[in-house]
């Protein structure tokens, strides 16, 4: 049963509202702001009616005060001065209406009402709304394939966490976006996230960068150095491609995950740090660690929580919804009129194998961006390996229900000619002219026809 908060200075009024009002509601009734306040603090009050003049007292002040609550009450201000400037003035302040005294209980009751359903109506959109981001994207991360939903609901599950997590998956398929996701979702936001990306450091650089180094720790060594879990201290540590460390920084790593401490290379002073890490690889780590090539003992240390990603050919659902989003992040960065792209286009998408994942399909749409002056991206705005006689091949097959009029229809073929001309010339439209036999100005003439 919905709760309501009565707040007037005349005794008669207030409990007139509660004898009328307790048959379908929880009436709570107060006669000044200090009791309308404790009632506010101590119990969940969807309703607050309140008059304007309690006495001496401002129920304005009362209305900005229930503002403040973590659930704030739908409130209704009641006056016996009323006019069209008080009103005005105190939906401004937040009152989600206005009503004079003397009351009519029936239209009171029918007010608040209304109100309660209007509020039910936004809690359940804006639920559904949530609902629906949350299926779509997490922190960047786009995804409606069913591949997609398990990586989504384990980076909720231990975000805010401790638990060290280790990121695996094929090349290009988002690792350091989980990274930032964990982290953006911690209780640790507003703290750094720091980036370590192993494969690019000899071993020597790598163990400085991780742990820092004294001035005069070998040569080189000018001056001290803080290291990179000195500087994630109280945040997140990503190590990228942690399968590529080498066995000397690995024990070292060890060490860090089972004490939390760190020694800088040349130095012998313990240093406390609370860094949440995260690792991620495109390697196998239990086939390095059968061939010695890994520890076993910081394989389990890293491997609390894996999350693995899957590669884009096994979430082609997620193409359209990642094609179009860079197509928007793209079209705006170029200042391009970009709406869409064309089903050809499209197609050719969802049939390629995408061997460098969600990274190539970002450069092969940014490439279309480029590339197209119209409206849309079409197929011969693409990169090659989208357009060439392998995709028309697979983009066929998906066409299967084609009729055969249309497969041999000549402006199709036309189209798909000049098309390939393009590509063959890499956008050179002087060079695809003299290979199609046909002067500039036609070819112009057909581009804009198409």
């Amino acid at each position: 049963m919905n709760t309501i908060l009565i707040v007037d200075d005349e005794k008669n009024t207030r409990e007139g509202l509660r004898l009328s009002l307790e048959d379908e509601f929880d009436v709570y009734v107060s006669s000044n702001i200090k009791g309308a306040k404790d009632v506010l603090e101590n119990e969940s009050i969807n309703v607050l009616v309140t008059d304007l003049r309690l006495g001496s007292e401002d129920g304005m002040e009362l209305i900005e005060l229930s503002l403040k609550m973590p659930q704030p009450p739908i409130s209704i201000m009641m006056t016996a001065y009323g006019s069209v400037d008080t009103a005005v003035e105190a939906m401004k302040r937040g009152a989600y209406h206005f009503v004079t005294k003397p009351l009519n209980i029936d239209q009171l009751e029918i007010l608040i009402k209304r109100a309660l359903k209007n509020r039910s109506l936004k809690e359940e959109n804006t639920q559904l709304k949530k609902q629906v981001q949350k299926k779509f994207t997490i922190s960047n991360i786009l995804g409606q394939s069913p591949a997609m939903q398990p990586v989504f609901e384990t980076i909720e599950q231990v975000a805010n966490s401790k638990a060290t997590v280790l990121i695996d998956g094929e090349n290009g398929t988002g690792k350091e976006l989980v990274a930032k996701a964990i982290h953006n979702l911690s209780g640790r936001p507003k703290s750094k996230l720091i980036t370590v990306h192993c494969a690019a450091l000899s071993p020597q650089l790598l163990e400085s960068e991780l742990f820092g180094h004294e001035k005069g720790a070998f040569t080189g060594a000018t001056e001290k150095r803080i290291g990179r879990f000195e500087q994630a201290d109280g945040g997140t540590l990503f190590l990228d491609e942690i399968g590529e460390v080498d066995s000397s920084t690995q024990v070292k790593l060890l060490r860090v995950l089972g004490e939390r401490t760190i020694e800088r290379v040349g130095g012998n002073k313990t240093i406390k740090i609370d860094v949440r890490l995260v690792a991620a690889t495109n390697k196998n780590i239990p086939e390095l660690v059968s061939k010695g090539d890994f520890r076993e003992d910081l394989y389990y240390r890293l491997n609390v929580v894996k999350i693995t990603l899957p590669p884009l050919r096994k979430r082609s659902e997620d193409i359209p919804l990642l094609a179009n989003a860079f197509l928007k992040e793209f079209a705006k960065e170029n200042n391009k009129p970009l709406k869409n792209l064309s089903a050809d286009a499209m197609r050719s998408l969802i049939a390629h194998k995408w061997p460098g994942n969600v990274r190539e399909l970002r450069t092969a749409i940014e490439h279309g961006v480029v590339m197209s002056n119209g409206a849309k991206i079409t197929l011969r705005h693409l990169p090659a390996a989208l357009c060439g006689e392998d995709s028309i091949v697979l983009q066929n097959s998906i066409k299967s229900n084609e009729k055969d009029s249309e497969k041999f229809n000549l402006a199709s073929m036309e189209s798909k000619l000049i098309a390939n001309a393009l590509i063959h010339t890499n956008e050179n439209r002087t060079e695809a002219a003299k290979l199609l036999g046909i002067s500039r100005r036609t070819l112009q003439r057909k581009l804009k026809e198409s």
